[in-house]
């Protein structure tokens, strides 16, 4: 009964763990790409941020990808597409 109890508290541990991480995560790439959008490089903080590649089509989401000409920080953010309607 108690290593029940204990293998139950432990995969709920790691759930918890895992969620609040991937929230730390999400929460984080939000910021980077708010800077991005205001035109700064969220690790260098130049202006020298440029859009290099978009793809998505149709009504589904867009990948964008980012890079820095001044440091070489590079990332891709996942946009919904709002210009379709069912």
């Amino acid at each position: 009964m108690i290593i029940d109890f204990y293998t139950v508290f432990l995969v709920i541990f790691i759930l918890v763990a895992t969620v609040v991480g991937y929230g730390f995560y999400l929460r984080e790439k939000n910021q980077e790409l708010s800077k991005i959008e205001d035109g700064f490089c969220p690790k260098c903080k130049h202006k020298s941020i440029e859009l290099i590649d978009v793809r998505g089509t149709g009504c589904s989401p867009k990948i964008i990808t980012f890079r820095c000409n001044n440091c070489g920080y590079e990332n891709s953010f996942t946009k919904p597409n709002s210009g379709c309607s069912i």
